[in-house]
């Protein structure tokens, strides 16, 4: 799955416009400088790279089954759903 991690992992960078190489697993998307609608965006575009559904909330942030506190529950939960998909 390393490859999927890398293209999440270029994604949520893009989002963010920062080297990917800035971004360390434990950090937060307010770590990483990305506001409510960027993360949004950046489910969006995961979706869309992966052919996914993220089931997500964003008005409803805590009661998701998609874990978004951290790159790597994010990476974690993403390459979940591709291997569900696949």
């Amino acid at each position: 799955m390393t490859e999927v991690r890398d293209r999440i992992i270029q994604i949520i960078a893009d989002q963010a416009m920062l080297d990917p190489a800035e971004l360390k697993p434990e950090m937060s998307p307010q770590d990483i400088g990305i506001d409510s609608m960027g993360l949004v965006e950046s489910i969006f575009a995961l979706e869309e790279e992966f052919d996914i559904s993220v089931p997500f909330n964003a008005n409803e942030p805590e009661k998701s089954d998609f874990d978004i506190s951290t790159l790597g529950s994010i990476i974690a939960a993403v390459e979940k759903l591709v291997a569900e998909k696949a």
